[in-house]
């Protein structure tokens, strides 16, 4: 998002959701809000965000979207599975069409791993949309700083939504 308006990735998402009558809601951890705010910044956003979480907190995860605690003990919070289970958590808890989350580890320093896996390098993140259709978790491996690797995230994100309704 830019002073002048919403980007380009959120009008497209926005559009995908608009055209077939859909709503979207959110679970974010490594973007902290920066989805749901690019796509509350679309003039019209109300027609298709329900709303948004930031579970940021790894027990929130499990408390308020229904994450599998033993899965988020062996593997951590930077995992598919997890965003697996954010994203049709989110979808089932605000009652949406889509749900979307995210998870990573921006930086500087390295995610916990869990009890089975190492700690997880930072640029490394997992996407899940979560609709009609099933669940797709996309993985991405990004380099820069915390900012470029959040911003990245966040248009990764926008495109997998709306490759995901226009795919359905």
């Amino acid at each position: 998002m830019t002073a002048q308006g919403p980007t380009a990735s959120a009008e497209a998402a926005y559009d995908a959701l608009a055209r077939e009558g859909a709503t979207v809601a959110l679970a974010e951890s490594l973007t902290g809000g920066a989805v749901t705010a690019a796509l509350t910044a679309v003039p019209g956003a109300s027609r298709v965000v329900v709303g948004g979480v930031v579970a940021y907190e790894t027990r929130l995860k499990a408390e308020l979207l229904g994450v599998d605690e033993d899965l988020l003990r062996r593997r951590g919070a930077v995992d598919p599975d997890v965003a697996r289970q954010m994203a049709a958590g989110v979808r089932r808890v605000l009652g949406a069409t889509y749900g979307v989350a995210t998870t990573g580890a921006a930086g500087p320093d390295p995610a916990p791993g869990g009890t089975e896996v190492a700690d997880v390098p930072a640029g490394t993140a997992y996407i899940a949309v979560s609709g009609p259709s099933g669940t797709q978790v996309h993985h991405v491996r990004l380099g820069g700083d915390r900012a470029e690797v959040r911003a990245a995230v966040v248009d990764e994100a926008l495109a997998a939504l709306a490759s995901a309704v226009r795919g359905s």
